[in-house]
């Protein structure tokens, strides 16, 4: 173990900004990650335990030939050699790259109010209320004979910006997510239910209990439904899954360039086009309550999507599809001036409302007279991005809807449908609440969406995944 004391971060920014002081410009983020968890599987608890980890992303700005370039480097801190070994493999980075497209003058000063605190930490206190909530299902579990799988986690991510125009600019970001799976009957049944929020105690762990058993017991009668194209009610956490793929299609460089389907036909993109049902708007904002996300920049590479020269710019709440119509496309400075759009730096968090949508996912059932209830979705993957057709799973619950109720189960399916279509095709949605999208939830934890009834969802194929 080393001997050093690790630096803590305001040190690790001004050690090194001190140490690429002769070069043009530096950025320097500093990643602290404090995790607690617990883990189980068959109805038994595994493993719990807590982390925390360091590190640092040194950007160097750099003359050369023909203009500026940028250099990156990222590595785990745990001395000041550390942070000199960062900087001198990030100046020399800079020096080996060519000029960078999006050369730019680093944002003006940012001062955060907060900048000096100490990292914010999840410790095993975090877990105090969680566990034994699961320990009171789990005896009932055992009586009942179903096995249970999953984990729960509360995590701490506090960020520092630095950089060498005076930005230094602190958040602490809270994130809880809760996954339970619930089999029975020697597995043939299986249902799952997600959870996110910003603190672990305020998921409350036995109505996710009543919502697997009632998963579970629906599974109990088995009904043949055909492939093709049904009515769907996709859950909270399948909508999420889609509009967040939605979303992180959405460059504005990509569309201006072709590639994209919010490129309009011979140049230019779709803002100010009619793309989605008139009732749907989708935006992000950074200070939204409870779903607070870091509010200015940070990147440590360039790209469609974000820019190293960005590092510390405020970023602004923004409208991204308003009723109906594309409002933005995610830019930085350098790509909003090429692709001739409003500047849209994307933001950590995301929300869609449909007017007039209003009830819980059941309200949203029992206003259905025929379909399949879609509880989450699965192994997503792009298929095309110029219609952004996406491919994928339903799993663990596939419900059957007659006239107001869920009568039975149906196999899995393959789908095959765009989320941009989806958009255009909704006949009913519920209320927009927080809810943990399953396949992208580990990256994008701050996502509120409503229950969606979307007509002719097209399921292709029956799928073997439980």
């Amino acid at each position: 173990m080393s001997s050093h004391v690790i630096p803590t971060p305001q040190e690790i920014v001004e050690s090194g900004l001190a140490a690429a002081s002769d070069v043009k410009g530096c950025v320097v983020i500093v990643t602290c990650s404090a995790i607690a968890n617990v883990r189980w599987a068959r109805t038994t608890l595994t493993t719990n335990g807590e982390t925390f980890s360091v590190s640092a992303a040194v950007v160097a700005i750099v003359d050369v030939e023909g203009g500026t370039a940028a250099g990156s480097v990222t590595g785990q801190i745990d001395s000041h050699e550390d942070i000199d070994r960062l900087v001198s493999a990030a100046i020399a980075a800079a020096q080996q790259a060519g000029p960078a497209d999006d050369a730019a003058d680093l944002p003006d000063s940012l001062t955060t109010a907060d900048w000096s605190l100490e990292p914010g930490l999840a410790t095993s206190d975090s877990l105090a209320e969680v566990t034994p909530a699961l320990g009171r299902i789990f005896v009932d579990a055992r009586a009942d004979g179903i096995e249970h799988f999953g984990y729960a986690e509360q995590a701490v991510i506090t960020t520092y910006v630095g950089t060498s125009t005076g930005t230094r600019a602190r958040f602490e970001g809270p994130e809880a997510r809760l996954e339970l799976t619930a089999k029975s009957h020697d597995r043939s049944r299986s249902a799952w239910a997600g959870r996110s929020s910003r603190q672990l105690q305020d998921i409350d762990v036995a109505a996710v209990d009543v919502e697997l058993r009632q998963g579970l017991e629906w599974q109990a009668t088995r009904i043949d439904i055909e492939p093709g194209r049904h009515t769907a009610v996709l859950s909270p956490s399948a909508a999420a899954d889609l509009i967040i793929d939605l979303y992180w299609s959405s460059m504005a460089r990509d569309a201006a360039e072709g590639r994209s389907v919010w490129s309009k036909p011979g140049g230019g993109t779709r803002i100010g086009d009619a793309v989605a049902d008139p009732r749907v708007t989708i935006a992000s904002d950074p200070a939204w309550p409870g779903m607070e996300a870091i509010p200015f920049a940070t990147a440590v590479v360039s790209s469609a999507a974000s820019s190293v020269f960005d590092n510390g710019l405020p970023l602004e709440p923004i409208t991204w599809i308003e009723k109906g119509v594309l409002r933005s496309l995610i830019s930085t400075r350098a790509t909003a001036v090429e692709s001739l759009v409003p500047l849209a730096v994307a933001v950590d968090n995301l929300r869609m409302d449909v007017e007039a949508g209003n009830g819980s996912l059941a309200d949203v059932v029992a206003r259905v007279e025929d379909g399949l209830l879609i509880t989450c979705l699965w192994y997503n993957r792009v298929v095309d991005a110029q219609t952004l057709l996406l491919t994928g799973l339903t799993r663990d619950g596939v419900y059957v809807i007659r006239g107001g109720k869920v009568v039975g189960a149906a196999s899995n399916f393959r789908f095959n449908d765009s989320p941009v279509d989806v958009l255009t095709r909704i006949l009913d949605a519920g209320d927009t609440v927080p809810t943990l999208a399953r396949e992208f939830g580990d990256y994008f934890n701050r996502a509120a969406m409503p229950a969606l009834v979307v007509e002719g969802y097209n399921f292709s194929t029956v799928s073997q995944a439980s």
